[in-house]
């Protein structure tokens, strides 16, 4: 890996430094005590019954049979298959059975595995409640275990040999998001901690190492943690009014009608809030930082640049950065709603009522408050970065520096000159006689 040849961002003078101390230590501070506060306790126990036992096996062999019919529907009719019928040998590789063949039947139904020869499943044990003593197996999914890490090696070597050891930081970013999430925002809202707040306090804590460790501890990148707080907690706050304006409950979705079958105690309007603060989270670390980013680099170019212009400048920046993410936002929670999209573009109600029923309106408010969100970090991030960049310098407040004096107008052989290397036009066309003008460039 070689070395990190991105230009440093200019040291901040030591009293701008010792304010964003005393401001971004006592917040990190905070946000540490809520998730102690909040940190979900062991002492809670689970309420479902145990899990089934799961093993590999290898796919030896796989017979198919015509499907009896059913009592509805009459033999040899369409209806009368519900398919495939048959069963599949299974080399066992763990379990009370590891090295035996066991036979199972061929999964069947709405997204049921399709196995073949040679494929690596799962089985699962079922056990007879009348006769624990007999026992059978069903398969319920392929081993994906091999794929996923390859992928997952493929992925770290392209960020690695890319962003060098930005990318490497980059990667214990991510790791360090997937553990603040698997052990404190999952786990606390699952033990009935409220959703919204605990949303908040896990995406500050992931901010604060993600932002510090990938882009360095610096003024800049203070600003950037500064700007991304201020607007998750706007965003928050809009995702609260706008959730109470449209009567939003939050059982938007069939995964949400499910998890209250199984978790009653779990407040999902609450976690249709917390859903937006994390989504906001990527896109709003990429705006911030780079608007801070933005008003450094301006403002080393050209340090004469005032307050107010470079402000001016640095927004310029954020309004063509802000019309592509807005699209971004819209298509990514689009993706992950398609088969819902589906269901409603089959839907024979009206549109206007199709549009606000809770399926699509939850999807819209998230849509625009993610985006509400996004557009305050602009102001406010290009606003405390030039504050930050511009601090001690004189005569900040004053207008642009006047430009300097035009040159003088070249006369047409100097013209000719430069571009073909001899004065005047000569025949052929071209100065010089020769049509290659990159020297002179």
């Amino acid at each position: 890996m070689g070395a990190d040849h991105t230009r440093p961002a200019p040291s901040a003078p030591p009293g701008v430094r010792r304010i964003l101390v005393a401001t971004v230590v006592p917040l990190f501070l905070i946000t540490v005590v809520a998730a102690l506060v909040l940190w979900p306790r062991p002492d809670r126990e689970a309420a479902d019954a145990p899990a089934l036992p799961r093993y590999h096996g290898t796919v030896t062999r796989v017979v198919t049979v015509p499907c009896p019919p059913t009592p509805e529907a009459p033999e040899g009719s369409p209806g009368g298959s519900a398919g495939p019928c048959g069963t599949v040998t299974v080399a066992a590789e763990q379990g009370p059975d590891a090295g035996r063949q066991v036979e199972t039947p061929v999964p069947s139904g709405p997204g049921a595995p399709r196995v073949e020869v040679g494929d690596e499943v799962i089985l699962v044990e079922l056990t007879d409640p009348a006769d624990p003593a007999v026992k059978s197996y069903n398969i319920a999914e392929h081993q994906r275990g091999t794929p996923l890490v390859w992928l997952a090696v493929l992925f770290a070597v392209a960020i690695v040999a890319f962003g060098r050891w930005r990318g490497l930081a980059a990667l214990g970013g991510l790791v360090a998001s997937f553990a603040v999430l698997l052990g404190f925002v999952l786990p606390g809202i699952g033990a009935g901690q409220p959703p919204l707040l605990v949303a908040i306090v896990g995406a500050a804590l992931i901010m604060f190492v993600v932002l510090y460790l990938t882009h360095g501890i610096t003024a800049q990148t203070s600003v950037a943690v500064l700007g991304t707080l201020g607007s998750l907690v706007l965003t928050g706050v809009l995702g609260t009014l706008a959730t109470a304006a449209t009567h939003l409950t939050g059982f938007g979705s069939e995964d949400a009608t499910t998890l209250s079958m199984f978790q009653g105690d779990v407040d999902l309007h609450g976690l249709l809030l917390a859903g937006i603060v994390i989504g906001s989270l990527g896109v709003l670390d990429d705006v911030t930082v780079t608007q801070a980013a933005t008003v450094t680099e301006l403002a080393h170019a050209n340090p004469a640049l005032s307050r107010r212009h470079l402000y001016r400048a640095a927004t310029r920046v954020g309004r063509a950065h802000i019309a592509s993410t807005v699209n971004t936002i819209v298509l990514a929670y689009a993706g992950a709603s398609l088969p819902l999209l589906l269901l409603l573009v089959a839907d024979s109600r009206p549109v206007s009522q199709i549009l606000t029923s809770e399926f699509l309106a939850q999807e819209i408010v998230r849509s625009a408050v993610a985006t509400l969100g996004l557009i305050a970090a602009v102001p406010l991030t290009t606003g405390l970065a030039v504050m930050v960049t511009t601090a001690g310098r004189r005569g900040t407040t004053a207008g642009p520096a006047e430009p300097p004096a035009p040159r003088p107008p070249a006369g047409r052989d100097e013209a000719l000159e430069a571009l073909g290397g001899a004065p005047g036009p000569r025949a052929g066309g071209w100065p010089g006689g020769g049509r290659n003008t990159e020297a002179a460039w």
